[in-house]
């Protein structure tokens, strides 16, 4: 009636977590180069006068955007996943809270130590806000300004 595989079903052991389908399907869709909001910023920066390179492995927390030049490197941050203080994105799933608590602030973490690496061996750090992107004249003068050029 049944085949032999149906009737054998394959349990995950109990100490997996049980796994939304759907959610699991959305975060794998979740890039972590060549983001809309990263390709925004290079414009900017490139619209700007600005070369750069790009996810440099050999620097801590391999940033998104190296000015070896100004010996600047740039971290274009979802709000989302590195917890953007007082802003609308950065919301908490309802499901699995102390999971998600407990992963968000190890990407706070590790972004910290990140950046104090950085410091210490000269560079300096730009953070950019996905919700900072939509202000591009703003974002524009941020970026002048920090690297001193008259638009």
């Amino acid at each position: 009636m049944f085949s032999r595989r149906l009737m054998t079903s394959r349990r995950k052991p109990s100490h997996e977590p049980v796994i939304d389908p759907l959610r699991r399907d959305i975060m794998r869709t979740v890039r972590r180069t060549n983001t809309g909001p990263e390709i925004d910023v290079r414009r900017l920066l490139h619209a700007l006068g600005l070369r750069f390179r790009l996810h440099r492995s050999n620097l801590s927390g391999t940033p998104d955007i190296v000015l070896a030049k100004y010996r600047t490197v740039i971290f274009v941050n979802g709000c989302f996943w590195h917890r953007h203080k007082g802003c609308p994105k950065a919301t908490t799933p309802k499901v699995r809270q102390e999971f998600w608590k407990k992963k968000f602030d190890d990407n706070v973490e590790r972004d910290l130590l990140n950046e104090a690496a950085l410091r210490k061996y000269g560079w300096s750090v730009l953070k950019i806000w996905q919700c900072e992107i939509r202000n591009r004249d703003e974002l524009c003068n941020k970026l002048a300004a920090h690297f001193r050029i008259k638009k």
